[in-house]
């Protein structure tokens, strides 16, 4: 048993190999809580929700580190523009974003730092860095010299005379153009930290160099991000670590982007759709499974369509378990192994595309074997499915989805049952042409409070204004 993973900065597909046998360290950048998380955000956290499960699977003892971003322009930016603080700016999108998190099944990281909490590693990076030449002190900023680091623009295989970075707002005393700030110097009215060069903030890039070192020591297994994080984030995370002396990430992972009508998902766009009001219209596990099933290298275009496709494809799944929970009763098995073909699918660059084609695949078996009244057959398969489900945090008899909560998740699937039952008997009285009664059920589901909508794909309903 061998995990491979595209490891980003060799740019090819490479066996796993842990730097400590039986565990691995895991750090993912988390929330930049400026505003509400939207569905691109959150996937991130499911992808690497489904590779800390793959590795707890094959038996591995995960740390998995996922920081948050307190403290960032943006935050001081809406700040300004609300008349709030930036803390309670930034708590307040904490909690959603983990909301969010919780909602859609991702496990609990091992940690989860804020930047605001680690100026003190911070400070003694820059001391280091400052120290060994890689560093300057200007004007209270404090810039990182690339020219010192021969290895910059490596994972991202860029030119460095060809890279054109022009100075930020306020960063004086550059001197390299390309050189990236560590520390912002103390502007009128913004929180700010004291430092021996002064007062100021943290840069971007400076809070995960500190706090992966802070938490993983000096070098770790897999570095993940999406993949707009590759520079200069990532780059620069890198050479701050290295020059530093950590031999930091072994592997680098990034996940691709939700996209619209091409575009990256980005509430600078106009075209973000938000966590919180998608889970109002469609139910968190199938939500989970439209952003985690395509591979995490893969980009997902956003549609209403893909959407319906989804609850669809989950609803054979969770129908067949639902079948076989109730003809087995008691007998309900817990969770197997899985299949060899899923293992295989999972061990190569987390496939799970290819293992949810196993997981239909076993479905469809354990039909056939409800079909043939071979109850011991299907509740076999239901054992392979939970078990593969279980890995996607998609196993519909697992306490977070199966033990009820305020949302209504179990009300949802019981009327979305009433309401198919009735819609199938409005289609029929349509391809019968008896048009009076196929308006008098439409009718009375919109007294009901429901709207129904006739697609290409068949009706489909949701809750209206009442």
């Amino acid at each position: 048993m061998t995990i491979r993973l595209y490891d980003t900065s060799a740019r090819q597909i490479r066996d796993f190999t842990p730097l400590r046998p039986g565990c691995v360290s895991i750090y993912l950048c988390g929330a930049t809580v400026q505003a509400a998380p939207h569905i691109g955000h959150i996937r991130s956290g499911l992808n690497f929700d489904i590779m800390r499960r793959w590795f707890a699977h094959r038996g591995y003892d995960v740390t998995f580190i996922r920081n948050v971003t307190d403290i960032d322009d943006k935050i001081i930016a809406k700040s300004a523009e609300q008349k709030r603080p930036w803390w309670a700016i930034g708590y307040e999108n904490e909690r959603a974003f983990n909301q969010a998190y919780d909602i859609l099944g991702c496990l609990p990281v091992t940690y989860e730092p804020r930047a605001t909490g680690h100026v003190p590693e911070m400070i003694e990076m820059m001391r280091e860095l400052i120290d060994r030449g890689h560093a300057y002190a200007a004007e209270g900023n404090v810039y990182f010299d690339v020219r010192s680091f021969p290895e910059y623009l490596k994972l991202s295989n860029q030119d460095l005379d060809g890279l054109r970075q022009p100075s930020g707002e306020g960063e004086i005393g550059k001197r390299d153009p390309r050189d990236f700030a560590m520390w912002k110097a103390a502007k009128p009215g913004e929180p700010s930290w004291e430092t021996p060069w002064g007062r100021g903030r943290p840069g971007w890039h400076l809070e995960c160099s500190a706090m992966a070192h802070k938490y993983l020591g000096r070098a770790f297994d897999i570095h993940g991000g999406g993949v707009d994080l590759i520079f200069p984030h990532h780059e620069n995370e890198i050479a701050q670590a290295k020059a530093f002396g950590d031999d930091f990430a072994a592997y680098w992972a990034h996940n691709a982007w939700v996209t619209m009508s091409g575009e990256k998902m980005s509430k600078s766009l106009g075209n973000s759709v938000l966590v919180s009001e998608m889970v109002k219209r469609w139910r968190p596990i199938v939500l989970r499974y439209y952003l985690g099933t395509p591979h995490y290298r893969s980009m997902i275009e956003y549609s209403e369509e893909a959407l319906r496709e989804a609850e669809s494809a989950f609803a054979r799944i969770e129908g067949f378990v639902q079948r076989v929970t109730e003809k087995a009763g008691k007998a309900v098995p817990a969770a197997a192994e899985v299949p060899p073909a899923f293992a295989e699918a999972m061990d190569d660059d987390l496939g799970v595309p290819q293992a949810l084609a196993v997981v239909h695949t076993t479905v469809r078996q354990g039909n056939s074997a409800l079909t043939a009244d071979d109850k011991e057959a299907a509740v076999a398969r239901l054992a392979e499915v939970r078990a593969m489900l279980g890995v996607l945090g998609l196993d519909p008899l697992d306490e977070q989805w199966a033990g009820g909560s305020d949302r209504g998740e179990d009300l949802h699937g019981v009327v979305d049952s009433l309401v198919r039952l009735v819609l199938e008997q409005r289609q029929a009285a349509r391809t019968r042409k008896d048009y009076a009664t196929a308006d008098a059920i439409r009718d009375q589901l919109q007294q009901s409070g429901l709207v129904i909508e006739d697609t290409p794909s068949g009706p489909r309903w949701e809750l209206g204004q009442r």
